[in-house]
């Protein structure tokens, strides 16, 4: 990353590995559970969340210096609410039935501890500038979980991506189907998401050694 310093850049790509906020911190985790059976809705709570988080930060931090102590939380949930509210707007206005198959779960987004924690953690002691990097990195970071969650889903559970047939038609008996292939039913339902998501820190810690807690 020519264009950013090498603290810069490491807000950025350190919650995409080795501090993840799902894998690492485990945070977030209700929603990797909930809309992650196929591959679009994970893509698209992934963007809201960079959207919701990245802007907030900056806005939190624009604001810190201003913000009374004592009512800092009912400022931060004022923010990320408001963000939230544009989010489904706009899904409203130009994905009018994903946003109904999402509506619910984008409400949610006010409740995700990345969030909230985040504008503790980060913007309020922090300028607008790192503080949108740290946005950007933690909610890339929560957004690959749940699109590798989701690809993985969708593939294994519906034989499809994007609800596109990739493996084949299961009716017709074509591609895998054809060699005795059946869909994993077990995928599309929540707990097969915290399995997936325990598969990916058992993956990531065996990779590397640091990350095993004592």
């Amino acid at each position: 990353m020519g264009l950013l310093s090498k603290k810069d850049s490491k807000l950025i790509l350190d919650p995409l590995a080795d501090n993840n906020p799902i894998t690492i911190q485990v945070l977030g985790i209700c929603s990797a559970l909930a809309i992650t059976a196929q591959l679009k809705p994970s893509i698209v709570m992934a963007i809201s969340v960079v959207f919701v988080l990245s802007v907030g930060n900056v806005v939190i931090s624009l604001m810190r210096n201003i913000i009374p102590s004592k009512i800092r939380i009912i400022v931060q949930l004022i923010v990320v609410a408001t963000l939230v509210i544009i989010v489904d707007q706009v899904l409203k206005a130009f994905a009018y039935s994903l946003s109904k198959e999402l509506s619910v779960f984008i409400g949610l987004i006010i409740t995700n501890c990345i969030i909230m924690g985040r504008f503790e953690a980060f913007a309020l002691a922090n300028k607008p500038w790192p503080s949108f990097l740290d946005g950007i990195g933690n909610a890339a970071g929560y957004g690959l979980i749940l699109i590798i969650v989701g690809f993985f889903r969708e593939l294994l559970g519906s034989g499809t991506l994007f609800g596109f047939k990739v493996l084949g038609d299961s009716v017709e008996k074509t591609g895998l189907y054809a060699i005795g292939y059946e869909n994993n039913g077990f995928m599309v339902l929540p707990p097969m998401a915290l399995i997936v998501v325990g598969l990916i820190i058992w993956v990531q810690r065996s990779r590397n050694k640091e990350l095993i807690e004592d």
